[in-house]
């Protein structure tokens, strides 16, 4: 089959959703499947040029956060009669619009995965954009979903909080497989490898933060937690990786020196192949906090890694890591997060050990690329036979 994915940007640094794209896309690839990707980007970008897929990037985009890019629509009505399914990443931008306008105009089936945005986490946590959100609504978004051939969920918890946030609300909702690649599983040179970059790091117990460095994943609760308890394991140290996207670092470390930490937490930015493996495989533990999290793509790598997750239970696959005894879960607060580190250290090594040994079964029954994969095309296959809208 032909696919092309339709985001706002293939740029790795926004996080799940491109990476998600990405890893279905190389391994649909080698299933024999043509993959392209149509983005609102500036065709000169250095991360349109980067990415592995073929993108048809349409911008530059206008200034501001809405990603619209004039020629999309224009392209999309030209070129997307020629795919045998058109699949939409993500909502609140210029490009779902887009392609509900073009496909409606079509009369051709396309399908959305709307990648926790619709969670009324966001609307509680930014209430101005709520209300921007609030008009937009009855006009672009609830069109965007009611018409989709299928409104794609990770999770049945995303399907589930899709509901509560705006109304009237109708989708046809599926519940798909969701994952990654198999991470590498030579993990002694990828180690090695990243130990000499950060020495540090050498003879230490370490809990990994791998995502985008925001107030969302709930960064902050791992510092103070960790200074709750980092007398008690003088080995225990921080790896927090990640971009830093709206300038808050800079506060995070502040507040780790007055805490006595910064010797204590290592922070090497956004780290991507060999580097990031070698971060997983240099912990102990991962460790994702996170106040909203639609499915949490390092969770999965993380359990790839065969290292245990210790998660709140607003990472959407929460239930799915308790069922398997592959992690720890508690609040998304700052009891709950100190819970999970004081849970950790008290296990015995026995107990860590039987923990880490559940977690790359969990990865392959649930989250493997190959699930993911035929998942999608399960989705659109079935589209074929459906009527026109």
């Amino acid at each position: 089959m032909k696919l092309l994915h339709v985001v706002s940007s293939v740029d790795r640094r926004f996080g799940g959703p491109i990476e998600g794209v990405l890893q279905r896309g190389l391994r649909l690839r080698e299933m024999g499947h043509e993959i392209e990707v149509a983005s609102s980007d500036d065709p000169v970008a250095p991360h349109v040029s980067a990415f592995p897929l073929p993108v048809h990037a349409l911008g530059p985009p206008r200034r501001g956060g809405y990603y619209y890019a004039a020629s999309l629509r224009s392209w999309l009505r030209t070129h997307a009669g020629s795919y045998d399914a058109v699949v939409v990443n993500g909502l609140w931008q210029y490009h779902s619009y887009a392609v509900w306008q073009v496909m409606r105009e079509l009369r051709r089936p396309y399908v959305i995965f709307t990648h926790g945005m619709l969670d009324p986490w966001f609307n509680r946590a930014y209430p101005l954009k709520r209300l921007k959100k609030l008009i937009y609504w009855p006009f672009a978004e609830y069109r965007v979903l009611r018409d989709a051939a299928a409104v794609l969920f990770t999770s049945e918890d995303e399907r589930l909080l899709a509901r509560q946030s705006f109304w009237p609300y109708q989708a046809r909702e599926r519940v798909v497989s969701y994952g990654t690649r198999l991470p590498p599983q030579d993990a002694d040179p990828l180690r090695e490898a990243f130990l000499a970059r950060h020495p540090e790091l050498r003879g230490k117990r370490v809990l990994l933060f791998l995502g985008r460095l925001h107030a969302k994943k709930g960064c902050d609760l791992m510092v103070e937690a960790f200074a709750q308890v980092a007398a008690r394991e003088p080995r225990l140290h921080l790896l927090m990786a990640g971009p830093d996207q709206t300038g808050w670092v800079g506060e995070l470390k502040a507040r780790a020196r007055t805490l006595g930490l910064a010797e204590r937490i290592t922070w090497p930015g956004m780290l991507e192949g060999d580097a990031k493996w070698g971060a997983f495989y240099t912990s102990e533990a991962f460790m994702l906090p996170s106040h909203q999290e639609n499915f949490g793509i390092s969770v999965a790598e993380a359990l790839g890694c065969g290292l245990p997750v210790l998660i709140s239970n607003k990472v959407n696959i929460w239930r799915e890591v308790v069922a398997a005894q592959a992690g720890l879960v508690a609040e998304d607060s700052a009891a709950g997060t100190l819970d999970l580190l004081k849970t950790w250290l008290e296990m015995s090594p026995e107990e860590r050990g039987a923990m880490t040994r559940r977690t790359r079964a969990l990865f392959q029954e649930r989250f493997s690329v190959d699930r993911m994969a035929s998942a999608l095309i399960d989705v659109v296959s079935n589209l074929q036979a459906a009527p026109r809208m």
